[in-house]
């Protein structure tokens, strides 16, 4: 690629300046086209061991530049107090569409940074004792998002969800179900929605309520998750945890580290001394399990399961999270490799009105119904919207909107107008020839140029995205590559077939838009969307052409 390109130039100049360049060099695209291509701030990296101002420096480096004739530049200049700045062909662009176009869907984007790690992406994690709600819906997409992401640039990933199977929120839940089968009102602090009727009237009257509801509600989780195709490698039973003896292993662990002491009754953890505010109580002294207890010895099997370790937790887990590395930095685990993603609330609107969540009071918006609602895609696309640090409106009459302001309908637009394209290209008889064939030195119009330059960022963007565990960027750049897509569709300088477009000419456009297609169709699979062939209705097409 073109970076490595000039870099390696770059390391040459300097070598021959007899300076010994970083070991990665800086290299960038100005945000303003006017000061080139790329540019580089090697002169200003390296004056002091040359023992010159930078733009001295940057002056005999441009010299050795311009001796080695690199390819696809055409120009090099200085700016400032010594940048370096390259301009260049639009040739190089026409390398970044070969490229895309040799890499395929399969493996646009793809990267082997994280190759041979391992890393365990725990999300969700409900209680089963209900339906998943709206909000639970955006902690589940981003997380298979974000596996998904992590697969892009090479992680040997497990999807995990966490069953919170036991205590006293089971037996709550089983208690609810025992009281609605008889006709009764749940007790204080009971489960009321409307799915507790439901359930109760289905129980067998001979089921033991706990395992049956139980049963009832993990089927029913399932089946909503699988609806939006996240399915999971290991459903955790934090019953097994008893069962198997970790509990009791990790305390006694912790207890062999002097990370855990009695006081009145209770055994505590040292938490203070590793971060967190307070000594946190692990056993009770009745005997029992605080809701930390378990966890610890989850996260601390997790660890001997995978290298890494990623959980998505809900805004109120948020405090939650130093006494978690603490347990497992004292469990002899490395606490920087466990990342803890924090989700803020959803605020679910419909007909200007915010709809409210709550399992136990009853005015659930089951994530079930959301997606039937306004379909798996966009349901998907919505949440992945923001950053999951903010807090998110889902508007639900625009997720199901034909409309320009509606992300997903926007975006998977331009996969099918593409299609469109390619389809009338065909029925005109103007087949694709073989890429080497076609002359790509025709692309030169600006609105071609901006589709190659957003290709070009792909690459970069799975990187930063997956370093910055950032679903959401990947939905920025397919945002900005259909916004691209439709420019050129609606230019009438960019027909790819007709009277006025040579043969030629049609042959390096229907390239360009099946690199375009490629990015799109490779991003949307990996966010979990599908990247439709038709979308065509008067309505639809009369939406996307409005001010065109």
């Amino acid at each position: 690629m073109i970076q490595e390109q000039l870099r390696s130039a770059l390391a040459a100049a300097a070598t021959a300046e007899g300076l010994t360049a970083p070991d990665e060099i800086g290299l960038e695209q100005p945000a303003n086209r006017d000061h080139g291509d790329w540019s580089s701030n090697l002169a200003l990296a390296t004056s002091k061991q040359a023992g010159t101002n930078p733009r001295e420096l940057a002056g005999r480096l441009v010299a050795n530049l311009e001796s080695q004739n690199i390819a696809h530049v055409e120009g090099i200049d200085i700016a400032g107090p010594g940048f370096i700045n390259f301009r260049l062909t639009n040739s190089w662009l026409h390398d970044v569409l070969t490229h895309v176009v040799e890499t395929g869907v399969e493996n646009f984007g793809a990267n082997t940074a994280n190759a041979g790690k391992t890393i365990n992406v725990e999300f969700v994690s409900a209680n089963p004792t209900g339906p998943l709600h709206a909000g639970h819906g955006r902690g589940a997409v981003f997380g298979d998002a974000l596996a998904a992401l992590l697969e892009w640039t090479g992680y040997e990933v497990t999807r995990e969800c966490y069953l919170n199977d036991r205590g006293v929120q089971m037996q709550t839940f089983a208690d609810s179900l025992s009281a609605r089968k008889a006709g009764n009102e749940p007790a204080d602090g009971g489960y009321m929605g409307q799915y507790i009727i439901d359930w109760a009237g289905e129980m067998p009257d001979d089921a033991d309520p706990l395992e049956w509801g139980y049963a009832r509600a993990l089927q029913d989780q399932k089946d909503t998750l699988a609806a939006l195709g996240i399915e999971f490698d290991v459903w955790f039973s934090e019953r097994s945890l008893v069962e198997n003896g970790a509990i009791e292993t990790a305390l006694e662990t912790l207890k062999e580290r002097g990370a855990i002491y009695d006081d009145d009754g209770a055994t505590w953890l040292r938490s203070t001394e590793f971060g967190d505010d307070k000594d946190r109580v692990l056993v009770k002294a009745d005997g029992s399990y605080t809701y930390l207890t378990p966890d610890i010895a989850y996260h601390h099997d997790k660890f001997g399961r995978a290298e890494e370790l990623v959980n998505v937790w809900g805004a109120d887990h948020h405090g939650y999270i130093p006494r978690m590395k603490a347990a497992m930095e004292m469990l002899g685990n490395d606490r920087d490799k466990l990342d803890v993603q924090v989700t803020q609330m959803v605020r679910l609107m419909r007909g200007g009105e915010e709809v409210k969540m709550g399992k136990r009071a009853g005015n659930i918006v089951e994530l079930s119904d959301l997606t039937e609602e306004v379909g798996a895609d966009a349901t998907r696309f919505t949440y992945l919207l923001q950053s999951i640090d903010s807090q998110q409106t889902f508007d639900l009459a625009l997720a199901v909107s034909q409309a320009k302001d509606n992300p997903v309908f926007f975006t998977q637009y331009a996969h099918a107008r593409i299609r469109a394209v390619q389809n009338r290209a065909a029925e005109a008889g103007a087949e694709r020839v073989p890429l080497k064939q076609a002359d790509l030195s025709l692309l030169t119009h600006e609105r071609e140029i901006e589709l190659l330059r957003v290709l070009f960022g792909g690459p970069e963007m799975v990187e930063v995205a997956a370093r910055e565990r950032a679903p959401h960027r990947v939905v920025g750049w397919v945002r900005q590559l259909a916004a691209a897509v439709h420019s050129f569709y609606q230019h009438k300088d960019c027909y790819v077939i007709g009277d006025n477009v040579s043969p030629e000419l049609t042959q390096a456009r229907l390239w360009l838009i099946e690199a375009a297609r490629i990015g799109l169709a490779a991003t949307l699979n990996r966010l979990g969307v599908s990247a439709p062939d038709s979308m065509w209705s008067d309505e639809a097409e009369a939406a996307m052409s409005e001010g065109e």
